[in-house]
C-alpha cells in the first residue's frame, strides 16, 4: 500500500474508474450479444430494434472515452452489416 497521500488517492480513484469501465464494457457486451441472438434466429424485426440499441450503447461508451472511436466504428459496422445479411 502507498504510503503518500495522492498515491491513495490515485488508487482509490482508480478503482472507481476501472468499476466504471466495466460496468459500461459489459453494457456494451450484453447488446452486442442481443444483436447477434436476433441474427442468428433470422428475427429481422428483432435485430433491428437491437441494433439502434446496441449502436447507442456504443456511442455512448465511447463518447465516455471506454473505446477508442474506431473501435466503435468497427463493432457498429459489424453488428449493421449482419444484420443487413438477414434475408
Amino acid at each position: 500500500m502507498a504510503n503518500i497521500k495522492s498515491a491513495k488517492k490515485r488508487i482509490l480513484v482508480n478503482r472507481t474508474k476501472a468499476a466504471r469501465n466495466k460496468a459500461i464494457k459489459s453494457a456494451v457486451k450484453t447488446s452486442m450479444k442481443k444483436v447477434e441472438a436476433a441474427v442468428a434466429n433470422k428475427d429481422k424485426a428483432a435485430a433491428e430494434v437491437a441494433l439502434k440499441d446496441a449502436v447507442s450503447t456504443i456511442s455512448k461508451a465511447t463518447s465516455k472515452g471506454v473505446y477508442h472511436k474506431n473501435n466503435c466504428a468497427r463493432k457498429v459496422a459489424r453488428l449493421a452489416k449482419a444484420v443487413n445479411s438477414i434475408d
